[in-house]
């Protein structure tokens, strides 16, 4: 029984209107801008809003107050009961130009972070080749990187003809390589971010080690032209898994979060899963642009044109990554 109607209303209205708020917020926005948070605070007002409804009813007079009142609650569920409908289809083109891009950027101090210890291990790998050239039999993980770069060079453009059969196979090998490591990369985010941190360093290192001793050699314009094409979507790719697993190690530490460890990592499950998933398909094209084109060299197929393709795929990726699916989104 409500003692005092006038008081019951002054306090619930703000509830009233903070629901009324949200309901067209959504219908501008899909669920997906939205934080967890922000679902867990709209489903407690539907719920608040609906015990009001029960309450209110008690008051006959009250006919207005209830029929807005029923309006907001059936909105509210219906909206809910759409969402859940909705969650059980998959539409991939929308995760992909939309979902994943907006998750990105929702985390993109971790890209940040993953991006710094990068450059850092870059930093190192190519100081070490510089000041010691015989650190790189130490840092290279493959044998075709440890011998001359201008050896190497010469015998690339050497090559003539088109082996399909072999690049096919080499493409699906960068691929599935490529991704275990970038699944790696996340995976070791549960040991606080120490493996992650250090995969991301290692990359870091063999890259800076790479550019260096071709830079000595003199070989940058075929440094450029090789690596350019598949390592403009190539690299940015395991930043980006590295994010993934600097976002788990966040949520294994919970520095400055109430939350449980098991309520954070709940939280934190659909961006580590978009965030991956988006990797996968960047490798896709990058081991079929480092099979198919990258591995093609002068005379055969001219520098400037690799560059220069390389240099687009970077603007798109840039342009794809930080601008697409904005329309309607929430700055965080």
């Amino acid at each position: 029984m409500i003692i005092n109607l006038q008081s019951f209303i002054e306090k619930e209205r703000p509830v009233w209107d903070e629901l009324e708020a949200l309901l067209v917020r959504i219908g501008r926005e899909p669920f997906g801008s939205f934080e967890l948070e922000e679902l867990k605070r709209f489903h407690y007002l539907a719920e608040r809003t609906s015990s009001d409804l029960i309450r209110i009813r008690e008051f006959v007079t009250q006919t207005e107050l209830q029929a807005y009142l029923e309006s907001l609650v059936s909105r509210a569920f219906g909206e809910i009961q759409e969402k859940q409908a909705n969650s059980m289809r998959f539409r991939p083109l929308h995760w992909f130009f939309k979902v994943f891009p907006q998750t990105f950027r929702r985390r993109a101090r971790c890209f940040s972070l993953a991006l710094a210890i990068t450059v850092v291990g870059s930093l190192f790998g190519g100081g070490a080749v510089l000041f010691d050239p015989d650190a790189k039999v130490a840092l290279m993980p493959f044998s075709h990187l440890k011998g001359d770069p201008s050896e190497r060079v010469a015998k690339e453009e050497r090559k003539t003809g088109s082996d399909l059969d072999g690049k096919g196979s080499f493409s699906a090998h960068l691929m599935t390589h490529n991704t275990r490591v970038s699944i790696l990369i996340l995976a070791l985010g549960i040991s606080w971010g120490v493996g992650s941190i250090v995969l991301l360093f290692y990359n870091g290192a063999i890259l800076g080690a790479v550019i260096a001793d071709y830079l000595m050699a003199g070989e940058g314009i075929f440094l450029t032209g090789w690596l350019l094409p598949h390592g403009s979507v190539e690299i940015p790719a395991i930043l980006i898994a590295g994010q993934a697993g600097l976002l788990l190690a966040g949520a294994m530490v919970g520095w400055g979060n109430r939350l449980s460890m098991k309520m954070r990592l709940r939280a934190i499950g659909p961006d580590l899963v978009t965030l991956i998933g988006g990797v996968a398909v960047l490798l896709v094209w990058a081991g079929l642009v480092e099979s198919y084109f990258s591995q093609d060299h002068e005379p055969a197929l001219s520098y400037g044109l690799k560059i220069a393709v390389g240099l687009v795929e970077l603007v798109l990726l840039f342009a794809f990554l930080f601008f697409s699916g904005r329309e309607g989104e929430v700055d965080d």
